[in-house]
């Protein structure tokens, strides 16, 4: 552990307890003599400020702060793991949605691999070793993506002239960005529109233009945007209108029951080993994906109205391999 490292852990240790720390802790903590420890103090009170005290009657260092005030180690200090997680939070993103922040990540990740170089904890291994599949990804455009995410931090509204996929129609709207999602492999824009008046949500890679405006945006209550939102099956909104009852077989189970499909979900496990997964929702187009990729291995028992979708999506894939 060099010099800057024990800086930064003992302030971690400092940091974490209530009470003062006693000297033979920190010197088991940061793995040296006790005059180790009492230079990296003297170093933390020279060069950085640090309000480090000793508390006789308790035989411990503290840090004389007044209520409510926090001492930070200035600049940007990370430990060896901390480092190797942001690294790999950067190749997640790179992988996710290349180039999506690579003007902005790039200055910082080269300082991050030097850090780690210089420390001798090269980061090589990270890139061979950590493997991203990305599956059903849409690519979505960087200026269109960082318009939004400024929009949405600085609390302003925005202009878009966007071109749904039901109807492949290209409208113009002024809405007010209430959330950012990452789903499946895809970015989505939670918005109130003024248009129509309400909640809706909006696919950031069927942006076709993005503008800041100057006035700020109308703001949702939390609870509300949650209700709307968050009830809902998969990334169609809105409050839950059924249940829908699936029973998948004892051999699908062992991987169906170990799954989240829905935050409110019922589940129980039957007599002859099948499992049955009780789901709301209020748009069914998402919710039938999910359970036909299932085939033979699941059915739906209830309500009738999705269970007569089901038969009918089967019905003509059949069809299509007959002819």
């Amino acid at each position: 552990m060099d010099r800057l490292q024990r800086i930064y852990k003992l302030h971690q240790i400092i940091t974490a307890h209530r009470l003062p720390v006693a000297h033979q802790i920190l010197q088991d903590k940061l793995e040296c003599s006790r005059a180790t420890v009492t230079r990296v103090i003297e170093e933390m009170r020279l060069h950085f400020n640090a309000p480090l005290k000793y508390d006789r009657e308790r035989n411990g260092y503290f840090y004389d702060l007044a209520q409510g005030e926090v001492f930070e180690l200035p600049g940007v200090w990370f430990n060896a793991g901390e480092l190797y997680a942001l690294l790999t939070t950067q190749q997640l993103l790179e992988k996710t949605q290349p180039g999506l922040l690579d003007n902005h990540l790039k200055p910082l990740k080269t300082r991050i691999e030097k850090i780690l170089t210089s420390a001798q904890l090269g980061s090589g291994e990270i890139a061979k070793r950590v493997r991203i599949l990305r599956m059903a990804g849409r690519n979505t455009s960087s200026e269109h993506f960082q318009t939004v995410a400024g929009a949405l931090l600085q609390r302003k509204r925005l202009t878009i002239l966007y071109r749904g996929r039901g109807g492949d129609t290209q409208t113009q709207r002024e809405i007010s960005p209430q959330r950012l999602t990452h789903y499946r492999d895809n970015w989505y824009l939670d918005a109130w529109c003024h248009q129509s008046d309400g909640l809706r949500t909006f696919s950031i890679d069927r942006l076709r233009k993005a503008k800041i405006l100057e006035r700020a945006a109308q703001d949702i209550p939390e609870d509300q945007l949650d209700a709307h939102f968050a009830s809902g099956y998969g990334i169609f909104a809105g409050a839950p209108k059924h249940t829908a009852v699936l029973r998948f077989s004892a051999e699908r189970a062992r991987w169906v029951a170990e799954e989240q499909w829905h935050p409110q979900q019922q589940s129980r496990f039957l007599n002859d080993g099948s499992y049955e997964l009780r789901i709301p929702y209020s748009d069914p187009r998402e919710l039938v994906m999910d359970v036909l990729k299932h085939g033979a291995e699941v059915e739906v028992i209830a309500p009738a109205s999705l269970r007569q979708l089901l038969a009918e999506n089967l019905q003509q894939a059949l069809q299509r391999y007959e002819k």
